[in-house]
């Protein structure tokens, strides 16, 4: 390292030409940034589930409000997220601004989850979803069984972690095709649905607001469902050390990518309506399916294998995000240092990446993951709000920060409150002793974090010590150069 910063300044130039230096590189542009958003956020949801947000809204008028309300909600959150993420250029989200903002330990703890259960355990869903829906026609007339689904899941995640270990460039080529192929099949979605519009098919437009739910939870519980459909639109956040010119694309991602979104998701709502009553979508096991049934049927099979695609987009946009977190934890001391590691040839946090694809095999294990993630979906939203809080502190106790994006404080304000909402709502409407657990375990993280973060004890380094420099060989992987 001595000798490289001894070249006169000419040399160092020409070094520079021939050999990259050793952190992760810009390779992500605008197209990119914003294949990512639309890729993360479309996942399987708007396909198969949509039908929780008109549930719990009770009728098609107050469920086509929720499903704009939650994309301005979005839209709102993103634009705070701009603002920090021109102001904090660090990869990792909320991990850097948390702990910019309030120090180390909320930081770890964001850290802690998030690596531990939140990405891991999105990516296991999210291709246990690729897996039914991959498998379904190969055994028509009843369910895949489980293992065949289980093993399919598993081949996905080795292929995206796989992919994302390889090359930053051809994971974003992934995803990009991904998401053009997402929005092919809502394109046509929602085409199909205009043209019924147009032939007449309004009845159950009619009186839409008949059967409207009353209850204050219930209402919560919509925009939970809804927002959860939307969630992903702080993926670039993660990555903002990656992306070309941050300061520009960063924001222009956000407001390019999150409004098409919501336009998207409506209009599908809408198109999914002129077919079908909402009992019929409430009843219906997959919407689009069912659409494509109804209406696209002799290649009503275009559906099911869009879905495929969509939720292996989604799954690789989340493996892609989720690595840069540990690698950020990793860099600062608050996970091993290995994850912090960085391939020299290909530019990639391999070991963050097989962490977590590691962590996700294990969760694809159990039954029934669902529950557990709507617990911890809590706990995601307690973050974001935190991380809302963070702006308006930072207002007040960084104000000597450059901050290329100013949004009104209204907007991390309002932010904060439908946070505090959407996580009490739940709990007050349906106390459930998971929720204890769950927040046991964040602060069970507080157990590791004085001894080995804190008080850096020795007999752990020690034992480290040879473990990472063991795992560094055998990845071919070596730490990050500062890089300031």
């Amino acid at each position: 390292m001595e000798e490289k910063t001894g070249h006169s300044q000419n040399g160092a130039a020409r070094h520079k030409k021939k050999e990259k230096a050793t952190v992760l590189q810009k390779n992500v542009g605008l197209l990119s940034g914003v294949s990512l958003i639309v890729g993360t956020m479309i996942g399987s949801g708007i396909f198969i589930s949509p039908k929780s947000v008109l549930l719990y809204s009770g009728a098609v008028g107050p469920c086509l409000c929720i499903w704009a309300a939650c994309g301005v909600l979005a839209t709102l959150g993103a634009l705070c997220y701009a603002e920090l993420g021109t102001m904090i250029t660090k990869s990792g989200g909320e991990y850097a601004y948390l702990g910019e903002s309030f120090g180390p330990v909320p930081a770890y703890l964001f850290s802690w989850t998030t690596v531990m259960v939140l990405k891991p355990s999105a990516l296991a869903i999210i291709t246990l979803s690729f897996a039914e829906y991959a498998s379904t026609p190969f055994y028509p007339g009843c369910t895949p069984p489980v293992p065949v689904v289980k093993c399919l899941s598993a081949a996905a995640i080795f292929t995206i972690v796989s992919v994302n270990c390889l090359s930053v460039k051809l994971a974003s080529y992934v995803q990009n095709f991904f998401t053009l192929a997402k929005l092919l099949i809502i394109f046509i979605i929602v085409m199909a649905g205009v043209v019924l519009l147009a032939q007449g098919r309004t009845e159950n437009f009619s009186n839409s607001f008949d059967g409207t739910s009353a209850s204050f939870g219930a209402i919560g519980l919509a925009f939970y469902n809804g927002l959860w459909a939307y969630d992903g639109w702080n993926q670039l956040n993660f990555i903002t050390e990656e992306l070309k010119n941050p300061y520009r694309n960063l924001p222009l991602a956000i407001l390019i990518g999150i409004p098409l979104v919501s336009v998207c998701y409506v209009m599908v709502n809408v198109a999914y309506f002129t077919v079908m009553t909402a009992t019929e979508l409430l009843l219906s096991p997959a919407v689009a399916v069912t659409f494509g049934d109804q209406v696209l049927y002799p290649v009503s099979w275009i559906v099911p294998l869009f879905v495929v695609f969509s939720t292996f987009g989604s799954a690789n946009g989340s493996c892609f995000t989720a690595g840069r977190i540990a690698y950020a934890a990793g860099r600062e001391g608050h996970m091993v240092k290995i994850l912090s590691y960085i391939s020299p040839k290909r530019y990639t946090p391999s070991p963050a990446l097989i962490f977590n694809g590691f962590l996700a095999l294990i969760y694809i294990i159990p039954a029934d993951i669902n529950s557990l993630i709507n617990y911890f979906s809590f706990a995601q939203w307690t973050f974001y709000g935190f991380t809302a809080l963070a702006l308006i502190v930072m207002r007040f106790t960084r104000k000597e920060l450059h901050r290329p994006v100013k949004v009104p404080i209204v907007i991390p304000a309002l932010m904060v409150l439908v946070s505090v909402y959407l996580v009490l709502a739940p709990i007050i409407d349906k106390p459930e002793v998971e929720y204890l657990y769950c927040t046991a375990f964040i602060f069970s993280g507080l157990l590791l974090y004085f001894p080995f973060v804190h008080w850096k004890v020795s007999w752990s380094r020690m034992f480290m010590r040879p473990v990472t420099m063991h795992l560094q060989l055998l990845m071919e992987v070596v730490p990050p150069e500062k890089s300031e």
